[in-house]
């Protein structure tokens, strides 16, 4: 028997352990990494890779437990495995880092945890994106044919990117003061109820601000038509909050802290509060804000170990581990894909992998008006 094929009945033995419970996620992951490393196993693209002296690609996301969950579960499994190092930044909102990219040097930025297909297209706009080589990440097939479709339409028909996951920006509300009876009562309208004046609070990005003024409005926030109206709910809530919040750890402390009782959040953080004991409720409203977010690789990256990672994130295994550390679904289409049994309880998830009843934000509507409305924004978060 040749050493490909011990080192095949190995890896295969793992998986059979692994499926019979016998190893748990984390210790699978570790040991698939430690079988190839031992036994010289490289994909063409990893060979490569080293060949060409990359030591190193940096991956931007969110923080909190979003980063935990992916530097455990699948960049320190990645670098056993290939020898190249993620070096993983964090930031609060898409704007600032954005401005960091168009600051940088070509190359300084690799991999981002981009949040929505508008975000995709601005950076396809400004000249950032890059050309993914497909049959460098077989494991796109797992994915929610949906989820990648809109990015193709973007870049005609290339891809910059691989869907990784989506959610909601819904509400979390303190049940100890807001009943869940008062929350379908009131819906988005809770975020400007005087009763609660300084135990409210919300996200200070102009979009989320802009999409729950227009539901608070009782518009559609992809074409609101009364955009006067949206501004005063904008400023009626502004009035009434404690503060904006500006990163999933803040949120999550201002709601654990109880220093507010009502604010929009994102569904995996307030999942993870339930998952702490705290008695918070979620709910998303009609026309609630739908996203997906995606691994974005900005052009002068290294492709190939990019490429890479970008493959080894995706495979199921590593897929449903982030997933469940990070308390989002993954993009992955649960008609191929056995995702386990904590991803189906999550907030979002849609068991059809069809997502018809989230709404996503259409891209050409709001990049259309981001300079006047994030100008406007900023007026009024200075209290005009």
């Amino acid at each position: 028997m040749t050493d490909k094929m011990d080192t095949t009945t190995r890896l295969e033995r793992l998986r059979e352990r692994y499926m019979n419970g016998d190893l748990d996620r984390r210790g699978f992951l570790g040991l698939i990494g430690a079988a190839g490393l031992a036994y010289g196993v490289h994909t063409p693209f990893a060979r490569n890779a080293l060949a060409a002296n990359v030591s190193q690609v940096r991956f931007d996301g969110w923080g909190g437990v979003v980063s935990e969950a992916f530097r455990k579960h699948a960049f320190d499994p990645y670098t056993k495995q290939t020898g190249i190092e993620v070096v993983d930044g964090t930031f609060g909102g898409g704007d600032e880092y954005l401005s960091r990219v168009k600051a940088s040097q070509t190359g300084e930025y690799n991999i981002a945890h981009l949040s929505g297909v508008f975000d995709y297209a601005r950076y396809h706009n400004l000249g950032l994106s890059s050309e993914l080589n497909e049959a460098n990440i077989p494991n796109l097939k797992y994915v929610i044919p949906k989820l990648v479709d809109v990015f193709r339409a973007v870049t005609d028909g290339k891809l910059s990117c691989v869907p990784y996951d989506y959610g909601t920006t819904g509400i979390a509300y303190n049940r100890k003061h807001i009943s869940d009876d008062e929350m379908k009562e009131k819906g988005a309208k809770i975020l400007i109820d005087e009763r609660l004046k300084d135990k409210i609070s919300g996200w200070g990005d102009w979009r989320t601000r802009i999409w729950f003024g227009a539901l608070q409005t009782d518009q559609d926030p992809n074409n609101a038509t009364d955009m006067d109206a949206v501004w005063d709910a904008i400023r009626a809530h502004r009035d009434l909050a404690l503060k904006y919040w500006g990163s999933g750890a803040e949120l999550m402390s201002l709601l654990a802290e109880e220093e507010i009782y009502v604010t929009e959040g994102w569904s995996g953080r307030i999942y993870a509060l339930q998952e702490q004991g705290h008695d918070i409720g979620y709910m998303d409203p009609p026309n609630g804000y739908g996203w997906q977010e995606c691994l974005f690789v900005i052009k002068g990256s290294p492709m190939e170990p990019c490429e890479e990672l970008l493959n080894f994130m995706l495979a199921p295994e590593t897929s449903i581990a982030v997933a469940e550390g990070q308390n989002y679904p993954p993009a992955l289409d649960p008609q191929q894909v056995d995702l386990g049994d904590k991803i189906p309880t999550l907030p979002a998830f849609d068991p059809t992998g069809k997502l018809a009843g989230l709404t996503f934000a259409d891209p050409q509507y709001w990049n259309s008006n981001e300079a006047d409305w994030s100008k406007t924004f900023g007026r009024v978060q200075k209290g005009y």
